[in-house]
């Protein structure tokens, strides 16, 4: 019988039951629909929403959405990856967001790592954003100057705190 993916269904399953379906989907190389895999992770990132930061799962995720960024060989899976990481406030997986920012061939995911490290309001990082500003893909170095923009506009915000700014 063929694997039928329903994200309707995956919802269906306790939160440990269903990481573990999603992760065998993403590691296990088999899945070639990158609309399943973007589904997966989709789905990984409300598990997130669901459990607490301490929760051993939220590392898990965390860990997983990094797996992807260094791993898949979709563009659009690995952005969707970067916006999870900063969606839900994975701040320790900040410099895996610079590292894809740095190094990863596809514009559109380090324009989702910028936008992510924005979201996250990583003042840290300017000086990568800065450097970005001469990428040659519009989308890199446009990203980077909103990026820098926003992030001298919220500098006495304080941290991201996960407010629903989408």
């Amino acid at each position: 019988m063929e694997f039928v993916f329903d994200e309707y269904n995956m919802r269906n399953l306790p939160p440990r039951q269903r990481l573990d379906k999603v992760i065998q989907v993403l590691k296990n190389g088999n899945e070639r629909d990158e609309s399943i895999r973007w589904d997966c992770i989709w789905l990984a990132g409300e598990i997130s929403e669901a459990v607490s930061k301490d929760d051993p799962i939220y590392t898990e995720i965390a860990d997983l959405m990094v797996w992807v960024l260094n791993n898949d060989d979709n563009g659009i899976v690995r952005h969707e990856a970067a916006f999870q990481i900063g969606l839900h406030n994975m701040r320790a997986k900040i410099p895996d967001l610079v590292n894809s920012i740095l190094n990863d061939k596809s514009d559109l995911v380090k324009h989702e790592a910028i936008e992510a490290l924005g979201l996250l309001r990583d003042h840290g990082s300017k000086e990568t954003l800065r450097k970005m500003l001469e990428d040659k893909g519009d989308a890199v170095s446009e990203t980077a100057a909103f990026v820098l923009k926003r992030l001298e506009r919220l500098k006495d915000r304080g941290e991201y705190k996960g407010e629903a700014i989408l």
